[in-house]
């Protein structure tokens, strides 16, 4: 099991702090601390934050061991041309250490309106990401390339230079239900849903396994919020919650994975996905005070999750 970390981008947005370089000493605290990977969240304009290729750039260069995620990259926003130079360049500067979660973005107005001002049919932002990343697949094979497709069209392109690995780097995606646990199975390497009970998510891995193309690796996306008080965990939870989408904890939390409370509590929620098959953690903290909650989560969460009682 691996157990990684979201770079706070958008709490430290929101909070009207624009600087890079904390997130990036942030992520060597990360490496420091043991865990496996540290991610980048998505969204220009819905929910401004840094861009996280950009800054999973600077983290390559100042980590030498940790994966290097984005929890989750919106392809529809991008050509898959220069998305897919981008990813190779990254994958290369890092030393294959990239793994690049992708998503279509939330059915809502913000991100509709994010889609209008780029100059893309959020109506067909599913369809454009999937055929971004069967472009992709093809680009990063090194070899020259022609396509025409619903969103696409070029003649004889080679990209230069092709990613280390002849596959390019692993694209994981998002999503729950149906549609999406096909669109895993046929064009996935890992999935990275955030499923609100691990009831569900273990249903949901099932059909994912029995249908993949490809091995798939069973990733989980959660929030939390740590503190001895669980009556004030759940107020902190809802305040980041409610800044962070603009929308009440109780809809949120229909949807999402999200806990508040001690780190005890917090391990054994967590070892629920675990014991329904989620072999890579993908952690938010719900905090204004990021480095004592990464603290908090290596120091006091992974090493229950890593004992035998929590397996």
């Amino acid at each position: 099991m691996k157990i990684g970390y979201v770079l706070p981008t958008r709490e430290r947005a929101v909070l009207g702090e624009h600087d890079p370089a904390p997130l990036v000493r942030q992520a060597q605290r990360a490496e420091r601390l043991g865990l496996d990977s540290v991610w980048a969240g998505d969204s220009p304009l819905a929910r401004p934050r840094a861009d996280p290729l950009m800054l999973l750039a600077a983290v390559s260069a100042a980590t030498e061991r940790i994966a290097l995620g984005t929890a989750v990259l919106l392809p529809a926003l991008r050509h898959p041309i220069l998305l897919a130079h981008q990813l190779a360049t990254l994958d290369r500067l890092s030393g294959e250490r990239l793994i690049a979660g992708m998503g279509g973005g939330f059915p809502r107005a913000d991100t509709a309106a994010q889609c209008a001002a780029i100059g893309v049919d959020h109506a067909r932002r599913i369809s454009r990401m999937e055929e971004s990343i069967t472009v992709m697949r093809r680009l990063w094979s090194g070899e020259s390339v022609s396509h025409e497709g619903r969103h696409f069209g070029f003649d004889d392109v080679r990209l230069v230079p092709a990613p280390l690995r002849p596959s390019g780097p692993e694209i994981w995606l998002a999503g729950s239900g149906r549609p999406a646990l096909s669109r895993v199975s046929r064009l996935a390497d890992g999935w990275l849903p955030y499923s609100p009970s691990p009831t569900t998510y273990a249903t949901e891995r099932d059909i994912v396994e029995q249908s993949a193309a490809r091995p798939i690796t069973p990733a989980f996306y959660a929030t939390l919020t740590l503190d001895e008080d669980a009556e004030r965990a759940r107020q902190s939870l809802r305040t980041s919650i409610e800044r962070y989408y603009d929308t009440p904890l109780e809809l949120v939390e229909q949807v999402q994975a999200v806990f508040a409370g001690t780190a005890r509590d917090a391990a054994g929620w967590l070892a629920g996905y675990v014991a329904a098959g989620a072999r890579h953690l993908v952690i938010r903290l719900a905090a204004d005070d990021q480095e004592t909650g990464l603290e908090e989560l290596a120091d006091r969460v992974l090493p229950l999750l890593r004992t035998e009682e929590y397996q």
